[in-house]
């Protein structure tokens, strides 16, 4: 499959807004956490963060990108439509959206945070160059849970 990143309309955030993920996964819907939510659905904050829909061969919204610069690394959040999670699709996604950072941004580093308990995420991460660095808490989605940052460099 082929990627294509377009800047994120309204339309399309809204559609991102209601994926709805299969059991562990759920903790990555947005409704699951308001202030994440509303960042995604407001077109200044998309902007700020560099927010772009990938789009699969046939034009069809696969996935999103945001693109978060701090000096010369480039802080990277995305997620993958929730019928093509668990295909063997991620790794070519994250490397795809690595490849139009480093032709847009050009950083020094890539930098990643992901649950703990996502290992399917973080052996992919692995498999894209990513080591963890640090494991830290943070408050999302009604509670306080543990977090990997991961980094390489770019």
């Amino acid at each position: 499959m082929n990627f294509n990143f377009v800047p994120m309309t309204d339309d399309q955030a809204r559609v991102v807004a209601g994926w709805k993920y299969e059991g562990i996964y759920a903790f990555y819907d947005w409704e699951a956490d308001a202030d994440d939510l509303a960042e995604l659905l407001d077109p200044v904050k998309r902007a700020r963060d560099r927010t772009h829909a990938v789009l699969g061969d046939d034009d069809s919204l696969v996935g999103f990108f945001g693109f978060t610069l701090d000096g010369s690394t480039v802080e990277v959040g995305f997620g993958l439509r929730p019928d093509l999670t668990g295909r063997g699709l991620g790794l070519s996604f994250v490397n795809a959206g690595l490849e139009f950072a480093r032709e847009h941004y050009a950083p020094s580093t890539f930098r990643l945070m992901v649950a703990a308990f996502n290992q399917r995420a973080i052996t992919v991460y692995e498999r894209a160059g990513f080591q963890g660095q640090r494991t830290f808490r943070h408050r999302t989605n009604g509670g306080e849970f543990d977090f990997v940052e991961m980094s390489r460099p770019a």
